[in-house]
């Protein structure tokens, strides 16, 4: 029997990385989470007393989903919770481990930073981002933490900044997160937190291609370069320049996922009949 206020696997994946994803809410017990120590991309681990309480504020009003061990009673009990405060809130079908049998991406938590006081993972890297270092906080924020704090730093402060402010440097040379041979850290991401997908893995080539100057990788590369070269003379600001990027690898995550057969032609067939 379908459970009522529910979502499937399949579509609450499709929702993420659009940049209309819920928060999602993991309330498993320690002991299941501990039999698969992964997570729902873009989840926040929260006990079930405490999200059924509505302590978790989302200041987005975004609708939530609830996950748990196999989408059955904490699941439903914390959305029906939410759902008495005003919240519209469903169910994962099948919870953590219907996900885990679907075969989508799950993150292992050895990957993915610790929370600050605030419940965020932070982030610092190099300011005047171009095209990793806005590609990187796009993946952070849709598919690892969408709270995640981004600092942008004087390249020889990140060391410091990241020792003094617990932050997870990424994209400079000599740390975890950062390129690899031929690759760039939007890849070393991808391929660590475990999200290889066809989409992720043809918008991984486009960076790679912007980032590394080998705009023959794809032929969208140009156009990603043209584009984050033009974002950063129009912004001076590094965080308003990520946030006007995030928008843009929205749309180019979407093309990649369910836009590349799509051809446009001008004049319209049937034009002026």
């Amino acid at each position: 029997m379908s459970v009522p206020h529910s979502i499937s696997p399949a579509d609450l994946f499709n929702r993420i990385g659009a940049g209309t994803q819920p928060l999602i809410l993991d309330v498993c017990l320690d002991e299941d989470f501990a039999e698969d120590p992964r997570y729902v991309p873009a989840s926040i681990r929260v006990p079930h007393q405490q999200a059924a309480a509505g302590i978790i504020a989302d200041p987005h009003g975004r609708d939530v989903v609830v996950v748990c061990h196999k989408g059955k009673k904490l699941s439903e009990g914390v959305a029906a919770h939410l759902r008495h405060r005003g919240v519209a809130a469903s169910v994962l079908t099948g919870g953590r481990a219907g996900w885990a049998q679907a075969g989508l991406p799950m993150l292992p938590k050895d990957k993915v930073p610790g929370r600050d006081a605030s419940g965020a993972t932070v982030w610092v890297t190099r300011a005047r981002p171009k095209i990793d270092r806005v590609a990187c906080p796009w993946l952070i924020r849709r598919f690892v933490d969408p709270q995640a704090t981004i600092l942008f730093v004087s390249p020889e402060e990140v060391g410091g900044v990241s020792e003094r402010f617990d932050a997870t440097p990424f994209d400079i040379e000599g740390v975890f997160w950062s390129h690899r041979g031929e690759t760039c850290t939007f890849d070393t991401m991808i391929d660590e937190f475990g999200l290889a997908t066809p989409a992720l893995d043809y918008l991984a080539r486009i960076v790679r291609g912007a980032d590394t100057a080998r705009l023959d990788l794809a032929p969208e590369a140009a156009g990603l370069l043209a584009m984050s070269l033009g974002l950063s003379h129009r912004f001076h600001d590094d965080i308003e320049q990520m946030e006007q990027g995030l928008a843009l690898y929205d749309a180019l995550y979407l093309w990649c996922r369910d836009g590349r057969g799509e051809t446009h032609n001008w004049p319209a067939k049937g034009a002026g009949k």
